[in-house]
């Protein structure tokens, strides 16, 4: 098949290690360590978890530790954190634990960094942080990656090993000011389509103009992150939106975000008119059809965003069927070639666990 997308678009994975009703949060962990090692196969750029902390519905609370799983399963594809929330942490531990990773796996180890704090008072309170926590993030930064280069001077003659003298690229997640830091730091930016496509394309606009080259980068990169729902027709691919739409609704009428539930179980069920509404919203904003649609959609979106690459940040329900909308959107690309590749799982749809056949 022709490729609908630029050929100079990459395309890469963030996986949340969502739970599933009805199972641990381990087996998440594990799915995700076997994920990795399917999108691998099917030549994915980069992989990279993310930081929740105290919520049901996922899995991932330690993302440097979950990345040295996956970049110790796999072999070629970049691995990172989609991202390290900094106002969370110390800059000088994050420091120690991307440096760690860096030397174990040379040349594969993003840093992707947010700016969010707990979801609730009370994780804030238990990880030490209030609410104004992100409002350094500049500064959070900037001693952040001088522990690489060695030119942080918050802590004198203090020296973060092994990262020093190692280079790391760092990314920066756009949330409220994010844009702007990234474009002061000279950082790639991560920008996700759903908080509205005007507002993204107006960040993105103001983060281009106000890049300032840097040791990171000579010139602005974009990473368009988001939901890119793909099956062999149009309402099996809307089919997949459904679970993380429902979680999404839940969480904003009830504030808790919840495991992920079956596709059936959702539609069947009574929401009041406040959830209906929240779950029909949660609904837009995203790609979803078959692969000539969404190879469509996904150069259209490239091509008014300007952006270098994807970040597909799909989640459903049923893992195997995950598993085939990331294949049929490689191939739709012309990124893979199903020769290349091994048979699809065979695993009931009723576990739908990738994991499984590792």
């Amino acid at each position: 098949m022709t490729s609908a997308t630029p050929p100079a678009t990459r395309l890469s994975v963030l996986d949340r290690s969502r739970t599933r009703q009805g199972e641990e949060p381990a087996q998440a962990l594990r799915d995700t360590v076997a994920f990795a090692r399917e999108v691998e196969r099917l030549g994915y750029h980069r992989f990279w978890v993310s930081e929740h902390h105290g919520v049901p519905g996922v899995a991932g609370s330690a993302p440097t530790v979950l990345a040295a799983a996956v970049a110790a399963a796999t072999s070629r594809i970049r691995v990172g954190t989609g991202g390290v929330m900094l106002p969370n942490h110390q800059p000088m531990v994050v420091a120690e634990q991307f440096g760690v990773l860096a030397a174990l796996f040379p040349g594969r180890i993003d840093m992707g960094l947010g700016r969010s704090v707990g979801f609730t008072d009370g994780v804030r309170r238990a990880l030490g942080r209030e609410k104004d926590a992100a409002d350094d993030f500049g500064g959070q930064l900037t001693e952040l990656l001088g522990y690489f280069d060695g030119s942080q001077q918050v802590h004198r003659d203090v020296h973060a090993r092994p990262a020093e003298g190692l280079h790391v690229p760092a990314f920066v997640l756009a949330t409220g000011a994010g844009a702007d830091l990234a474009a002061e730091a000279g950082l790639p930016l991560v920008i996700a389509v759903a908080r509205g496509e005007e507002r993204m394309l107006a960040a993105i606009d103001g983060y281009r103009s106000r890049f300032r080259p840097s040791a990171q980068g000579a010139e602005p990169y974009v990473v368009v992150s988001g939901t890119v729902a793909v099956a062999e027709t149009e309402e099996q691919a809307r089919e997949l939106l459904l679970p993380e739409a429902w979680a999404g609704a839940y969480s904003r009428t009830h504030g808790e975000f919840p495991p992920l539930a079956p596709a059936a179980e959702i539609r069947a069920r009574t929401m009041s008119g406040r959830e209906r509404a929240a779950f029909e919203q949660s609904l837009k904003g995203h790609i979803a059809g078959t692969p000539e649609q969404a190879a469509a959609e996904l150069s259209a979106l490239v091509a008014r965003t300007g952006a270098d690459e994807v970040l597909v940040a799909t989640s459903t329900y049923d893992r195997i069927a995950l598993y085939d909308s990331y294949r049929l959107l490689a191939e739709a690309v012309g990124q893979f070639r199903p020769a290349a590749v091994r048979a699809r799982p065979t695993v009931p749809r009723s576990s739908g666990r990738i994991s499984d056949q590792a």
